[in-house]
């Protein structure tokens, strides 16, 4: 696994062991931010479920102003972590510890100021946790709104044969991209909700 553009391009990142993070593929990550380069540079981006972080990293590596990691495993924040610092990344990033229903909650019921909105999500729970797409992607489409910015847009990775919905509240899905066993639903946060 390796960091495809930008400023760290080529630098190989770590993954977690054992089967139970699935890091986005090289030539995925590749697709995804082909289709991003418009909107990356200067760009606050939410990286959940970030396992090893290398879509984040990526991000980071293009030209984005800030990234948000969300990682609830310890073994994975811990290379996540390792990545970072192999990289000198240290600064334009936060690493929250925990579950991403429990970051987007907290984040949407302080009291205090608000976040800057994101203006990228990317979202890349474990395959056979089909529950955590409909929560999360609800949660964004509806209470938690303060996460996006106007226009913002959400992706899900996904599996090809796994079917998301149309609409999530105000996210609505403008494109799907397949590529092998994986899939891209692109959803767009229609700007008069927000």
């Amino acid at each position: 696994m390796r960091v495809i553009a930008g400023h760290f391009r080529s630098r190989v990142l770590s993954a977690p062991p054992g089967l139970d993070t699935r890091p986005t593929s090289d030539r995925l990550r590749e697709t995804l931010f082909n289709v991003l380069a418009p909107r990356i540079s200067g760009a606050s981006f939410l990286d959940l479920y970030a396992g090893s972080g290398a879509v984040g990293i990526e991000a980071i590596s293009r030209g984005a102003s800030r990234v948000a990691f969300v990682e609830r495993d310890p073994a994975a924040a811990r290379v996540l972590r390792g990545n970072l610092e192999s990289l000198h990344i240290s600064e334009g990033f936060r690493v929250h510890a925990g579950s991403v229903k429990t970051f987007l909650q907290k984040r949407a019921a302080d009291a205090g100021p608000k976040p800057d909105p994101n203006d990228i999500v990317f979202l890349d729970p474990p395959y056979d946790a089909a529950d955590e797409y409909a929560s999360t992607l609800n949660l964004l489409g509806g209470s938690t709104a303060a996460h996006l910015a106007s226009n913002a847009l959400v992706i899900a990775e996904h599996r090809r044969k796994t079917t998301l919905d149309e609409r999530y509240g105000f996210l609505r899905r403008t494109r799907l991209l397949k590529q092998g066993d994986a899939a891209l639903s692109f959803y767009v946060a229609e700007p008069t909700a927000l």
